[in-house]
């Protein structure tokens, strides 16, 4: 009995490792409980879904799975050489025939070496082409958001999901998936070789395999959560970054540094704890499995040791010293994939958790596509109408209640109010950035959901109040990628809108570089290229929503003279505070919570003495006292 000491002393090992297994599974699930995760998706559907990506590019696969088998040739013959060289060195043996398995084996090694570089770079090559794939194709999702869609979406989550995370699936196609097959293979061709040498040592060893079993499985469940929980840490403090990095003007206006930091470090603090959450994981699987092995290369060392040295067969297999070499050897080979496994799977359960997250964005369907037979205009006229049109942003709080109107091609129609009136909301509906509830918005006669949204907007041009200049050339930022538009198209667009007088100053002409948003030019400078960039496309329906808001005096006669010739292009729909700058428009429309108040010209709003004649006079009584 006392010969099977070392055998309980090996139970009790790991009898107490399972203990302690137990207890880190229910912290980590105490964890859980506390922070509330949802699991979201299924493994199976992700994988299903990566997987369509991947099917394009299959040959390749298939190729790296063959090149695979010749690189694993060497974790599986090279114990049995081994063993075999112990047998020749114990006996009489010949050089030759040392010399002849010695070359054998660093035959196989090279071999193997060429295919592992093989394998890798064709690994690389196809799955950055998967990658671009995923990542163009999440931005071009992203394109087809609606204005609610994206407002509702931080910056920063959106720039974490197609840097980030589609960084962390590169890894999962370059290196993880192929890697995991190599690992199932060598631990199922160590077995089948330990099987054919000796199956009662083989059994001995898979005697282990249930408990690697069950701490994989928990390992699995839990590694999954923790990644999640960092993937959402990250998300959060990017989100975090951008948009106080954007804003730090004004935090520095307001003197919030300190309260910044704080927060900041708060989510910094958080994401500190998922990261240690995440170690916490992983740092239990690597040693139970290496305990795993030692138990294992003891049970091996005691059993065949016994008798090897008593020159007895175990249980009727013959034990010999090579044979103990070859089986410590594929002992190794057998627990390491496992604990490469263990690894790759931790890289894994990150790449599916940023998977989770990519497709989180791609199940976000569109709130305004394309209708069936949706059709496209090639050229519009300018005729607009508003049929009985309800709208609201949150369901049940109407910012448009039952408007009507009718713009004739080539008017000038303004929209005056207080705020909140719904000026801008009708700018917007027009073209097509949000859905309508109720009613009809018609373009020529044409119900605007019935028309190819591309279509749509390609007649229109806008010019906002906070106008976006993107990093680059004055040139390019008028353009917007444009083809066919020579340098002498966009000076007459300049000189139309007069900006050319500050351009011609600027050292480069249209080739100025631009800074993040524009801020190296002023605000007036800003609106006059958005100007620009609208003339130069030679929209038929022109929208001005408070362009005049912000611009001093003097910008302001220019952009005004401007205004004065963009009426002769085509229709102009317009928003402004500013009355002076809507005199001559051929029809102001006075708008109140939601609804229409007044109508017609300036002489005759003026006549009727209502809304907009009390928003006249308020305005001109302070300029008047402005100037005073």
């Amino acid at each position: 009995m006392h010969e099977f000491y070392p055998l309980l002393v090996v139970g009790a090992i790991l009898g107490v490792f399972s203990i302690v297994f137990i207890l880190a599974y229910l912290t980590i699930r105490k964890q859980k409980e506390a922070i509330g995760f949802d699991r979201n998706m299924k493994d199976s559907e992700i994988t299903r879904r990566l997987l369509a990506y991947a099917k394009p590019y299959w040959k390749s696969f298939a190729l790296v799975l063959c090149v695979m088998l010749f690189s694993i040739s060497y974790d599986i013959v090279s114990p049995i050489l081994m063993g075999e060289v112990v047998e020749i060195i114990k006996q009489d043996f010949e050089m030759s025939y040392l010399l002849g398995m010695v070359g054998i084996y660093a035959g196989i090694l090279i071999v193997s070496l060429i295919c592992t570089y093989v394998q890798a770079i064709i690994l690389q090559r196809t799955g950055q082409k998967i990658v671009s794939n995923i990542r163009e194709d999440l931005f071009v999702h992203i394109e087809k958001l609606s204005h609610n869609q994206l407002n509702s979406i931080p910056v920063g989550k959106l720039v974490t999901r197609v840097t980030n995370d589609t960084g962390a699936i590169s890894m999962m196609f370059t290196n993880l998936i192929v890697n995991l097959i190599k690992n199932l293979f060598i631990i199922v061709g160590v077995l089948v070789a330990m099987l054919c040498l000796n199956y009662m040592l083989t059994i001995m060893v898979l005697c282990f395999v249930p408990f690697i079993v069950l701490f994989t499985v928990i390992f699995r469940k839990f590694s999954r959560k923790a990644y999640r929980r960092v993937k959402d840490g990250t998300t959060d403090i990017n989100t975090f970054l951008s948009e106080n990095l954007s804003g730090m003007k004004i935090i520095r206006i307001f003197n919030r540094e300190e309260r910044k930091k704080n927060e900041f470090d708060r989510k910094n603090r958080e994401l500190g704890k998922a990261k240690h959450g995440e170690m916490f994981v992983f740092s239990i699987f690597r040693p139970v499995v290496y305990m795993l092995y030692v138990c294992s290369v003891l049970c091996l060392l005691y059993l065949g040791g016994r008798g090897y040295i008593k020159d007895i067969s175990f249980l009727g297999q013959t034990v010999t010293s090579g044979l103990l070499v070859t089986f410590y050897s594929y002992i190794n080979k057998f627990y390491n994939p496992i604990q490469n496994l263990a690894e790759q799977f931790n890289w894994l359960q990150s790449a599916f958790a940023s998977a989770e997250k990519i497709f989180t964005i791609f199940d976000m369907v569109p709130e305004i596509t394309d209708a069936p037979d949706a059709v496209g205009l090639d050229a519009v006229e300018g005729k607009i109408e508003f049929r009985d049109v309800w709208f609201a942003y949150n369901p049940g709080e109407w910012v448009l209640k039952g408007v009507s109107f009718t713009v004739e091609p080539g008017d000038t129609v303004a929209f005056v109010g207080a705020t909140g009136s719904g000026k801008t909301t009708i700018l917007s509906l027009l073209c097509r950035n949000y859905e309508i509830q109720k009613g009809q918005i018609l373009v020529d006669g044409h119900d605007i959901r019935t028309v190819k949204i591309s279509s749509l907007r390609r007649h229109f041009g806008q010019m906002l109040q906070d106008v976006f200049l993107f990093s680059g050339t004055i040139r390019s930022n008028i353009l917007l990628g444009a083809e066919g538009i020579d340098d002498e198209s966009v000076m007459q667009a300049c000189r139309y809108v007069n900006a050319d007088r500050f351009i011609g100053k600027l050292k480069n002409g249209l080739d100025e570089p631009v800074r993040d948003r524009g801020n190296n030019f002023s605000a007036g400078q800003r609106q006059l290229l958005s100007f620009a960039r609208t003339i130069v496309h030679k929209p038929s329906v022109m929208i001005l929503d408070e362009a005049t808001a912000n611009i001093d005096t003097e910008t302001e006669l220019l952009i005004q003279d401007s205004l004065e010739k963009m009426m002769n292009i085509g229709t102009m729909l317009m928003v402004a505070h500013r009355l002076s700058t809507i005199r001559n428009a051929d029809r102001i429309i006075v708008l109140s919570h939601g609804e229409i108040v007044e109508q017609g010209s300036h002489t005759e709003l003026l006549e009727q003495r209502g809304r907009y004649y009390d928003l006249y006079m308020m305005q001109f009584e302070k300029e008047r006292l402005a100037e005073a």
